[in-house]
């Protein structure tokens, strides 16, 4: 658990990278890291996970303004969720690609969020991971069936839009169904589905946003791949109790 705990907070670390750098199509690769007000160029004691915020309270050593809080949450958030997925699955090499694929989703929603995009690096890493999966599972027809089962639905609704419904939703749906195979695909566009209706419903009931207002669906979508790549067999058995 405590190797789950470091390797997630140092993944943490480069995807406030990816986040940051993906929309500005910056180099992720090369460039070393800077303060984002004064161009100080960041050395590798400011960059330890959560410590270096930690210690610096929240400022950066040079020019003393704050640093965003996005940095250690999302360090923390990788973190701890990488110890909760080798907890749930076990150290098997299902479990690997769980991971990194909780780390991608955590950039698509970030960034989706923020600039109602979603990178097209993050779907392909994905789609690689659903191969990888597939592999793993030896399960081929339900996995490509998945590729198709909800990404054609949501392409029906963007044709009938005339739209509104993003072509990134529609590739990341087809890139995840790949990896979850047909069943946990369906589940994730549900789970997706009701927690963005309910969200959307609650903030113009409070008139935080407006009727006609777009809103980023990704960030439900990677919700809802989460919730089924983890407990779609338990989720599964307990929606088909209902019925017996």
């Amino acid at each position: 658990m405590i190797i789950a705990l470091l390797y997630g907070l140092v993944i943490g670390s480069f995807l406030n990278v990816l986040i940051l750098r993906l929309p500005k199509e910056e180099d992720v690769v090369f460039g070393g890291s800077h303060c984002m007000q004064c161009g100080y160029r960041l050395k590798w004691y400011d960059l330890i996970p959560v410590v270096s915020y930690l210690v610096l309270r929240g400022k950066c050593r040079k020019c003393k303004k704050k640093i965003s809080i996005q940095y250690p949450i999302i360090e923390l958030l990788n973190g701890m969720v990488y110890v909760g997925i080798a907890m749930i699955n076990g150290w098997q090499l299902s479990t690997i690609v769980f991971l990194l694929t909780f780390s991608i989703l955590i950039v698509v929603s970030v960034i989706d969020y923020r600039y109602m995009i979603i990178p097209d690096s993050m779907v392909v890493s994905i789609f690689v991971l659903g191969v990888a999966n597939t592999l793993l599972t030896g399960a081929y027809i339900d996995h490509i069936i998945g590729l198709f089962a909800v990404s054609s639905i949501l392409f029906l609704i963007a044709v009938i839009t005339k739209g509104k419904m993003g072509g990134g939703d529609i590739k990341l749906m087809a890139a995840a169904g790949l990896l979850l195979g047909w069943k946990g695909i369906l589940m994730a566009l549900m789970l997706g589905s009701v927690v963005g209706s309910v969200i959307g419903l609650t903030l113009m009931a409070m008139k935080k946003i407006e009727k006609k207002q777009m809103i980023p669906f990704g960030p439900f979508l990677c919700l809802g791949i989460a919730v089924a790549m983890l407990f779609e067999e338990i989720l599964l058995n307990w929606y088909v109790s209902m019925f017996l």
